[in-house]
């Protein structure tokens, strides 16, 4: 699972780039955990790692959902005249 960052293009400094760069890379990582997490999951062979492993799925799409919210409100934050770059 594969998140490509929202807004990609839309702001146009360095710190901005920087922070969609890393919302995206967290994403994909937590988007193996997840994959790898569900494959646990389909494989386990008893209910206790059945079990284990869906925490993991839960957990990881709680981290995605926290992800995405983050990056919404970075997005809805206005910068101030210190965030601007001076010319």
């Amino acid at each position: 699972m594969t998140l490509a960052p929202a807004g990609a293009g839309d702001d146009s400094t360095p710190e901005s780039s920087a922070l969609r760069l890393l919302f995206h890379r967290l994403s994909n990582e937590l988007g193996i955990i997840l994959a790898h997490a569900e494959l646990l999951e389909a494989k386990a062979l008893d209910e206790t790692s059945r079990a284990r492993a869906s925490q993991v799925v839960s957990s990881t799409l709680n981290a995605l959902s926290t992800v995405r919210e983050i990056r919404e409100r970075s997005r809805a934050v206005p910068a101030t005249p210190a965030d601007k770059p001076h010319d």
